[in-house]
């Protein structure tokens, strides 16, 4: 709790681009997980996107998915997948969906659908739909996506500088990934209101990091013309002024996709929530954690490379070296500052998180000793 509370209140700075490296490999870890599980296992397809036939029917409140599963197996349909959904006014509907079948196999399901449930069969929906319908989607869909990345370069590019906007893209690459990954694993329904939601997250994403790179620019403005800090520990700095602002935004964001998720869902039973609410929910995480993990550290890293920053890094690592920390020469030090302007600098061989009760340690002069005299200067003799 004592952590928890120094963090709200931004007493705590963590080194987050100092361990950069250990983002860097859970994120490629996860990346690489997402890759192979749609390399091999791909995604399980909605029937909007692969066409087929979808089937409707008014059931009980208390019906069974299992037993609605195996009935229509026995009518000769392969792999259905069969879900249920509630309206508003809490009518429940079993809803089947199968690949391409005739109208006589169709009519068959209807009939037996009506049969089992006792319903009148006027009652059962029933519709095609083509797999050309989908692919308009998709393409239409990825046209968007190259048109929105393209803007997003050339905006970033502009107000900002090419080297973020190269890090936006990697990190925003990273949530689409992560997102498409975890419908693969879980092979939950990819529908229309999957891709929806996956360009919503683009946003989203998007403007957790420009809030990050804005302080970026403020802290890092004139740096290379003289300063006691390198490119590297000023978006260090940065990223934990920002490091509650993102978190807080993130959680309230990811509240109401909450109650899509689990209450929208799992407990009302309505698919379509579920299909639009779990890729919005996957996705805000993780470019909540991509903001602020990946895209500022990427940024250091590619800015470190420029000549003039590496000037920098190389006199202030020289102005240390030749200085005394805690009396031992030599001893280099990351400086880090705590948003109101205190400065401490911890060891860098600590790791240890910089905060308020560190920093009065650190600066607070030494007491005298009772009983002492301040020595008298050389030459003077005592009257």
């Amino acid at each position: 709790m004592g952590l928890a509370r120094r963090l709200f209140l931004g007493e705590t700075a963590f080194p987050l681009i100092q361990r950069r490296k250990r983002f860097y490999a859970a994120s490629g870890a996860l990346v690489l997980i997402a890759l192979l599980s749609m390399l091999f296992q791909g995604f399980n397809l909605g029937v909007e996107f692969k066409g087929g036939s979808i089937f409707q029917v008014p059931v009980g409140k208390d019906v069974s998915i299992a037993d609605g599963r195996t009935f229509v197996a026995s009518l000769g349909l392969k792999d259905p997948i069969v879900q249920t959904t509630k309206s508003s006014q809490g009518a429940v509907r079993l809803r089947v969906e199968t690949g391409p079948i005739p109208k006589a196999a169709a009519d068959k399901v209807v009939a037996g659908l009506a049969s089992h449930y006792k319903v009148d069969a006027n009652l059962v929906d029933s519709r095609d739909v083509g797999a050309a319908w989908g692919k308009r989607i998709t393409s239409k869909a990825l046209q968007g996506l190259v048109a929105f990345l393209i803007a997003v370069i050339i905006y970033i590019s502009l107000r900002f500088e090419p080297k973020m906007a190269a890090a936006a893209i990697i990190a925003l690459i990273h949530d689409l990934v992560l997102a498409a990954g975890i419908y693969s694993l879980t092979q939950f329904v990819v529908t229309p209101s999957t891709v929806i939601a996956l360009l919503t997250v683009l946003g989203y994403s998007l403007y957790d990091t420009i809030v990050v790179f804005d302080k970026v620019e403020e802290n890092t403005r004139g740096l290379a013309s003289g300063s006691t800090s390198t490119y590297s520990e000023a978006a260090e700095l940065a990223v934990n002024q920002t490091f509650m602002r993102s978190i807080n935004t993130s959680l309230i964001a990811l509240l109401p996709v909450s109650g899509l998720l689990f209450v929208g869902a799992l407990l009302l039973g309505a698919g379509t929530l579920k299909d639009l609410a779990l890729a919005l929910f996957v996705g805000l995480g993780a470019g909540a954690y991509s903001s602020l993990f990946l895209a500022t550290p990427l940024l250091a890293d590619l800015k470190e490379r420029e000549p003039q920053f590496k000037a920098l890094h190389t006199r202030v690592l020289q102005r240390r070296a030749g200085g005394r920390v805690g009396g031992q020469k030599g001893d280099l030090v990351a400086r880090s500052t705590i948003p109101g302007g205190v400065t401490a600098t911890p060891l860098e061989a600590t790791g240890e998180p910089v905060t308020a009760t560190a920093v009065r340690r650190t600066t607070q002069p030494a007491k005298k000793k009772k009983g002492t005299r301040p020595s008298r200067p050389a030459g003077k003799k005592r009257r």
